[in-house]
């Protein structure tokens, strides 16, 4: 056998920077220089003293058509001022790219860049503004549809468990631990008075990896990935969930998380039931990215994911935030 079939390539930045030249810019000299492999390949290319972000979607990740609705909302964000990261148009007018890669065909599109830095413990005045500014991005989402995922209970859960079997046995402990408290979050779930949840497109992303702040505290949001169908406070679940991991001295932690909800209660009412909900959709957001990484194996977990590392994750992160927030204060 001579020709061997590929499932994952990393293009080469040199390439990358000359095709963007030649694509957007027309102009000779790029800098380029991999920012990270991952479930995509994200790329900085600097010209004319801009910086850019290039991400090339690995292959079978996003359809072309999920993408289009990814763009469409971000175009909607930036056409209301909101500080996120947006498509450009190449010379023709065309926001996505097809790139022949050795895999097959891979989608990409250049983002503007968000100046600043990532900070993954920042102030509570901070999270005032990240909290005001998730409820502007709800405003304009609110009781919109896109075609793409809808992030039902069986996504989250259902779904999650079903890859996460492939790595680990139904018989340890651990995956009796998931297995047990699926039906417990299930039945929390279906109390639910739907009438007191919003409903829109969601991010399902929103923490400190994904927004860059300036050294005068402006905010910019990017990688809408995983945005898709649910109730708007999935995306205040998540975020939560990653307070917790990154504040870990308890006061502190309260602080920011009250000061979190009063941003956003500048902007948009949290209802009684999706306070309710908040703890409970946190854990199903942890089976959903656990899910994602088993999903992901082959072209970017592999290099991490056994059975100890699922262990720990699902003994330290979900049991152990599950724990916690039995007793979580919360703040209306």
């Amino acid at each position: 056998m001579s020709d061997f079939s590929v499932i994952s390539s990393t293009i080469s930045p040199a390439d990358i920077g000359l095709f963007v030249s030649e694509k957007y810019f027309r102009v000779d000299n790029s800098i380029c220089h991999l920012l990270k492999t991952g479930i995509n390949h994200t790329y900085q290319v600097d010209i004319n003293n801009e910086s850019y972000v290039f991400r090339v979607y690995s292959y079978d990740w996003r359809t072309k058509d999920e993408i289009v609705e990814e763009l469409n909302l971000l175009n909607l964000l930036k056409k209301n001022s909101l500080s996120v990261s947006y498509p450009i148009e190449d010379k023709n007018g065309n926001l996505i790219q097809t790139i022949e890669a050795p895999e097959g065909k891979r989608f990409a599109v250049l983002f503007s860049f968000a100046h600043g830095k990532k900070i993954q413990n920042y102030t509570a005045d901070i999270h005032f503004n990240i909290g005001k500014l998730m409820a502007q991005i709800h405003s304009f989402t609110r009781d919109l549809k896109q075609d793409r995922i809808s992030y039902t209970s069986e996504v989250l859960l259902d779904q999650s468990i079903n890859y996460i079997k492939q790595f680990l046995s139904t018989e340890l402990e651990e995956m009796q631990f998931l297995i047990t408290t699926k039906t417990i979050l299930e039945a929390e779930i279906s109390k639910t008075d739907f009438t007191s949840i919003r409903k829109g497109i969601v991010h399902l992303d929103i923490w400190f990896d994904n927004l860059n702040i300036s050294e005068n505290g402006d905010i910019a949001l990017f990688d809408f990935d995983f945005c898709g169908n649910g109730w708007l406070c999935l995306d205040i679940a998540y975020y939560i969930l990653q307070l917790h991991n990154t504040e870990k001295n308890e006061s502190a932690r309260i602080e920011k998380m009250a000061s979190f909800y009063k941003g956003y209660g500048t902007i948009q009412k949290i209802s009684v039931e999706e306070m309710r909900l908040v703890p409970t959709l946190g854990v199903c957001i942890y089976y959903f990215y656990l899910g994602i990484q088993c999903k992901r194996f082959n072209n970017w977990s592999n290099v991490f994911l056994n059975e100890t590392y699922l262990k720990r994750y699902i003994t330290v992160f979900i049991k152990g935030y599950y724990e916690t927030t039995k007793s979580e204060t919360t703040f209306l």
